[in-house]
């Protein structure tokens, strides 16, 4: 069992398949196959099955999977200690869609002139899910809302506060203004999955008023939250980056939360997985932060109990 044949069980298992696991990793398919059934003889029991046109991992495949994120991880941090601390090799960035869209298209644009050896790859997703990616080590870092319940396990994981984003309601156009929930006179929150931590956020402030909404709407992008609220199905809340946007929020009313509103975006990684391209990239989010003037305040109190929850 060596660590290529593990990288190819990885990617099989992440595209879904043997035809994309080839085409991402830049190898013919027969060849792929081949070393799935190599490391299949080595371990003597299959680590998948097919279920029509779909591969379906077995109980020893689910079992090797997670020891195999765990050695090819090591192997890249170790490749990176070896590299006399310059940024290079494979970055895997998770982050939230409104940092995405609203915080990285400079400091990014930047880190990639000034760091060209780094390959940069992004993905998507709520805080809660960005933290299991980062637990199974499917990314190395990830930029997440400081959650509800807390910060991150310090035992496993290791963040630093990045941005401060200020969190607000919005409305269609029209809508009186929102004190606390009883102002509100549409049913519906819009919002994204359970997973997403500024959902959990403004369902508390909710909650601390005995309300609950009649409906939850989810939906994937804040592209299509911002477009469903303005064509009024209900309210929603987002960071205000992302409504000054361009055309973000032409069509909507924005409504401040006050001190509920202000939460610190962190990027955490793993405890023990520090490299220097994300010693590089954490330095250029903290100075865009500074330049843009939304550098984050967390402090022990807010740690504690999360801004605004008893305000």
């Amino acid at each position: 069992m060596d660590l290529a044949e593990l990288a190819i069980f990885r990617a099989v298992v992440r595209e879904n398949g043997v035809t994309r696991a080839a085409a991402k990793l830049n190898r013919v398919q027969s060849n792929v196959t081949t070393r799935i059934k190599q490391l299949e003889d080595q371990l003597g029991t299959p680590l998948f099955t097919r279920e029509g046109r779909r591969l379906i991992l077995t109980p020893a495949g689910e079992t090797l999977l997670p020891y195999a994120e765990r050695l090819l991880a090591l192997a890249d941090e170790a490749r990176h200690a070896l590299k006399a601390g310059r940024p290079a090799g494979r970055l895997r960035l998770g982050t939230m869609e409104s940092a995405a869209a609203s915080r990285l298209p400079g400091p990014l644009a930047r880190y990639h002139q000034t760091w060209p050896e780094v390959t940069l790859e992004l993905e998507t997703g709520t805080t809660g899910t960005m933290i299991e990616r980062l637990r199974e080590y499917a990314v190395d870092a990830a930029l997440i809302a400081t959650p509800l319940d807390g910060l991150p396990d310090p035992e496993i994981f290791e963040h630093v506060p990045v941005y401060r984003e200020e969190l607000v309601m919005i409305t269609p156009r029209g809508h009186r203004p929102i004190r606390q929930p009883d102002d509100i006179a549409l049913s519906t929150l819009v919002a994204f999955e359970r997973s997403c931590a500024y959902r959990a956020y403004v369902e508390r402030w909710y909650l601390e008023h005995g309300i609950r909404p009649s409906r939850v709407l989810e939906l994937g992008s804040y592209h299509a939250i911002i477009a469903c609220v303005a064509a009024g199905a209900g309210v929603a809340v987002a960071p205000r980056s992302v409504l000054e946007l361009p055309r973000s929020a032409d069509d909507v009313t924005i409504h401040s939360l006050g001190k509920l509103g202000q939460i610190d975006t962190l990027l955490a990684w793993r405890r023990g997985h520090y490299s220097p391209a994300l010693g590089a990239l954490k330095d250029a989010l903290l100075e865009d932060a500074q330049r843009t003037g939304s550098t984050a305040q967390l402090t022990a109190e807010a740690a504690a109990t999360p801004a605004g929850l008893h305000a």
